[in-house]
C-alpha cells in the first residue's frame, strides 16, 4: 500500500471538492495499472483501467475496427458522463495510440468538467528499452496485454503508438526512474496540492 505524509490526504479532503479524474497516460509498460492500483489503494477512489473497456469491447468487435473504436469511445465517454454527473471520482489509464480519435480525449475532458468537475493528467515516462524489458511481466500476460518485443517495435514503426500531445500534466513521472510506491506518492502529492490550490 501506498503511505501518505502525514496531513491531509486526496481521499479525506475529496468531500469538499467537486468530482474529479486522476488520468495517468503513458506508453506500453510504464506502469499505469501498477500505479493506479497503488493510487485506488491511498485515496479510496476506483480505478477504471483502460483494459477494462477493450477486453469488453473485443468480446463483439476486433480491436481497433471502426465498430471497435466507435464502441470503446462511446463506453469510456458515457462512463465520465455518469461518473460526474453521480459525483463519483475515479482514476482511469490511457495509452495513446492510434487507433483512438484524438477528439475523444477533450470530449472526455467535456463530459467533467461540464458538470463542475476537473481532470487532472498525469504523465508517466519510461524509456523505450525500459519498455520491452516489462513487455514480458507476468502481470501484464494475467491482463492479456501486448507481451511481444518484436510486435511492440513493429507497430511502433508502422505510426501505431503515434497521437497528438496530450493535455498538459500536472507531474510527469519518470517509472523508470522511481519505484511504483513513489510514483504513485509523487502524483498523490501532485493532486494535493492541485485540489488544495
Amino acid at each position: 500500500m501506498c503511505e501518505n505524509p502525514a496531513g491531509p490526504t486526496i481521499h479525506s479532503i475529496e468531500r469538499g471538492f467537486a468530482v474529479y479524474v486522476i488520468f495517468l497516460h503513458g506508453p506500453a509498460a510504464s506502469g499505469k495499472h501498477t500505479i493506479g492500483s497503488l493510487l485506488s489503494e491511498s485515496t479510496g477512489l476506483p480505478l477504471f483501467h483502460n483494459h477494462l473497456t477493450v477486453d469488453l469491447v473485443k468480446t463483439l468487435f476486433d480491436f481497433g475496427t471502426e465498430p471497435f473504436r466507435a464502441l470503446r469511445a462511446n463506453v469510456w465517454l458515457e462512463s465520465f458522463r455518469q461518473a460526474a454527473r453521480a459525483d463519483r471520482s475515479f482514476i482511469f489509464t490511457f495509452h495513446p495510440e492510434a487507433s483512438v480519435d484524438p477528439q475523444t480525449i477533450s470530449d472526455l475532458e467535456e463530459a467533467v468538467r461540464s458538470e463542475g468537475g476537473e481532470v487532472y493528467f498525469v504523465e508517466l515516462k519510461c524509456p523505450e528499452d525500459t519498455v520491452l524489458e516489462r513487455l514480458g511481466n507476468e502481470s501484464r500476460t494475467r491482463f492479456g496485454k501486448l507481451v511481444d518485443g518484436d510486435l511492440y517495435q513493429q507497430i511502433s514503426a508502422s505510426g501505431g503508438f503515434d497521437f497528438p500531445p496530450m493535455p498538459e500534466p500536472i507531474v510527469s513521472v519518470d517509472t523508470d526512474r522511481l519505484s511504483p510506491s513513489e510514483s504513485a506518492l509523487a502524483i498523490d502529492k501532485a493532486i494535493l496540492q492541485a485540489r488544495s490550490g
